[in-house]
This record gives structure tokens, sequence and C-alpha cells, in this order.
């Protein structure tokens, strides 16, 4: 399925994680996330504005490259920037839960069903 025909975030939602279907990258991205998020609290607090881009500029900057070199895919960003923001959202609470196993049985489950979105490599 093309990530251009979800038609809501519940669909949207198994392929996004399937997407982060290997541990490393789905923590890169809490680490990535988290980090720019601090940067971005510490320059609003200090008001620091060039600090205010913490967050998209650590948080991408540390979560594609993840997707090109561990994942062997593009990021769901691309097709769906503000369902992807959401779903990392979801996706750090989880692993924030202890829920990474969940995680990987949502990315086996949706990759068996749909092998075209496998990884290349």
């Amino acid at each position: 399925m093309s990530e251009q025909r979800f038609q809501s975030y519940e669909e949207f939602w198994p392929y996004y994680v399937a997407m982060h279907s290997k541990s490393a990258t789905r923590w890169i991205h809490l680490a990535g996330t988290l980090t720019g998020l601090a940067v971005t609290t510490y320059g609003a607090l200090r008001r620091r504005p060039r600090l205010l881009l913490g967050l998209p500029l650590i948080g991408y900057g540390t979560a594609w490259p993840a997707h090109f070199l561990i994942e062997g895919n593009n990021p769901a960003t691309f097709g769906h920037p503000t369902w992807s923001l959401r779903g990392d959202a979801e996706m750090i609470r989880m692993m924030l839960a202890g829920r990474d196993d969940e995680l990987s049985e949502i990315a086996a489950k949706w990759l068996i069903e749909h092998p075209e979105d496998a990884p290349r490599r």
C-alpha cells in the first residue's frame, strides 16, 4: 500500500511503526527527539531564539540518517509529515512505557502483510 493512500492516522500508524522496524532506529529517534526537545526548551526558557530550532534540527538530523543507514528506507515524514510527528510522539511514549517489544510486533505484522514495504536491504 502506498503511503499516499492512507485515509486516516489509524491506518497510517502500523505503517509508520513498520518503517521503524529495527529497535536501533526507534532508539535513535527517541534520543534525537528528546535531545532536541531539551535544547528547544532551554532556548525558550533562556530566550535564545536560535536554540528553538533544536527540536527540528536535532530530531530530524538524527532520525533521517537512521532510516537510510539502519532501516534501509525513506522517512515516513516525506509522505505524511503531520501523521509522522504524531506517530513519533506515540512511538516514544510507548518506548518510555517499556513497550518497545510491542512496537516490534506491530512492525513485523505489517511487513508480513505488506512485503512491498520491507527494507531494501
